[in-house]
């Protein structure tokens, strides 16, 4: 089994991946899943005669909660911290996990059950927690599955989409010792019966959290295999590590994201289960790590700081076409696809992460999906904008001279002649040169000069405006 992994400090679009986009890199079954969960979908959402309303109410109510989020995050810790919660605040992913190592000496944690946590990804929290001698297993099924590969996911939702029911059967017999099988229930079985017992052992359940309602101090979780409900009531101590831009306002917002999310994400009405956790258990303990991570850069930024609406449902990295050729690890770091070409370069910076708004053919389906209405293209094209005028390593010097070229060359009438006459003459000329036309780059790998028509139409209007001159 072909095994990934990334450095999780830079997050360029990979060459490696993505050298020749004509062809795909991605495996086959990424492709077709992809395709298969978009039309699922969509059949699903364009169902709900007011899907449009519910989307448009839900935009209202994270701009709402982004502009208040200083505010209702003070209002979350107050409240759910009433009913014995601890929180801690971390501004980075070193903090929070400093955070995480501390509660886990203090309880003398072993082992940990994890469900999926897209934050704790950010965090490389299973590798810190090796190091400490730790033994974190992932509970959701795709977690489960990329983690027994040593890779990492290619999907916000669905971890093992690349992967086949036969390459999951090869890695069970390989990693687990089990009997081949490429049947659906008898692998999923397999991977229940492995898990069982470690629910049972853990000393501590980490856990993400889809919603934190400000009014109420609720964490919310919502699944559909039952492991986030095992991983967080089982052990003795529960951490949630919580993004600061999902605090909700009121729990009367909730119902609206719980009839949104599922039904782009995965094409069902509603999750099979949806927890709702108030503060811990009577002889339990429960801590909420509330983790900046780079979020605060992105609000300072009003023209992308709706980057940060994203409830996670994956419905952009499924309809992308770009993802579907080269795959999550292309994007080189958690978050793939569209939401990840807007969301990682503020996340990480320009320096590290400029050439993902370049990732993306702006043919505008992942904005006719977003069920929060992020309007990704614009916020392309803005931190396109952003990536070549803010200082950064991936502007060459040559290619700053042919932009001051060009912006000099588009800089009058005159000057446009003439640089339009000198593309004509080259492009007449390039035919007979040794070097077309293979030896333009990315330019020319899929297609052909084009032909130069006759005269141009300055000088057509020239000597053919009297017959149209009243």
């Amino acid at each position: 089994m072909t095994t990934t992994q990334h450095h999780l400090d830079g997050a360029e679009f990979l060459t490696e991946q993505t050298k020749n986009l004509s062809k795909p890199t991605a495996p086959a079954a990424l492709g077709e899943t992809a395709e298969r969960a978009s039309k699922s979908n969509r059949e699903v959402t364009d169902s709900v005669p007011y899907f449009q309303q519910w989307r448009e109410a839900a935009h209202r109510v994270k701009q709402y909660a982004i502009a208040n989020l200083d505010k209702l995050l003070v209002e979350f810790e107050r409240n759910i911290s009433a009913r014995g919660a601890t929180v801690l605040w971390a501004k980075d992913a070193a903090e929070a996990n400093e955070h995480m190592l501390r509660i886990a000496r203090e309880h003398n944690v072993k082992s940990v059950v994890k469900s999926k946590s897209m934050v704790t990804e950010e965090m490389d929290l299973n590798h810190v927690l090796a190091e400490e001698g730790i033994r974190a297993l992932e509970t959701d099924l795709g977690e489960y599955i990329v983690q027994l590969a040593g890779q990492r996911p290619v999907h916000i939702v669905t971890p093992a989409i690349h992967m086949s029911a036969a390459d999951v059967g090869r890695l069970f017999h390989e990693k687990l010792r089990e009997p081949y099988t490429e049947e659906h229930t008898a692998l999923t079985d397999i991977a229940r019966r492995h898990l069982r017992e470690a629910y049972l052992a853990a000393e501590m359940g980490v856990s993400g959290c889809n919603c934190a309602i400000a009014r109420t101090g609720t964490a919310v979780v919502i699944e559909n295999e039952g492991n986030a409900g095992l991983s967080t009531a089982t052990p003795p101590v529960h951490v949630a590590v919580v993004g600061i831009e999902k605090i909700l306002p009121r729990l009367e917002d909730l119902p609206l994201f719980l009839n949104l999310l599922p039904r782009s994400a995965t094409g069902q009405k509603l999750t099979s289960y949806t927890h709702l956790i108030h503060g811990p258990a009577p002889g339990r303990k429960l801590y909420v790590i509330l983790i900046d991570n780079g979020r605060t850069n992105v609000l300072r930024d009003p023209a992308a700081r709706s980057a940060l609406y994203c409830i996670r449902c994956g419905a952009c990295i499924y309809n992308c076409p770009v993802y579907r050729q080269v795959g999550g690890w292309a994007y080189g770091w958690i978050y793939p696809g569209p939401i990840g070409s807007i969301l990682t370069p503020q996340l990480r910076g320009m320096k590290e992460a400029g050439k993902l708004p370049f990732a993306s053919s702006l043919c505008g389906l992942c904005a006719e999906v977003c069920p929060v209405k992020i309007d990704i293209p614009h916020q392309l094209v803005h931190l396109r904008h952003r990536a070549v005028n803010e200082p950064s390593p991936m502007r060459s010097w040559t290619e700053r001279l042919i932009w001051a070229g060009w912006a000099w060359m588009m800089g009058g009438p005159l000057r446009y002649k003439l640089a339009m006459t000198g593309v004509r003459i080259g492009v007449r000329l390039s035919r007979y040169l040794p070097w077309h036309p293979g030896k333009l780059g990315a330019w020319t790998r899929g297609r052909e000069l084009p032909q130069v028509p006759g005269p141009d139409f300055r000088n057509w209007w020239k000597y053919n405006k009297s017959k149209y001159e009243p």
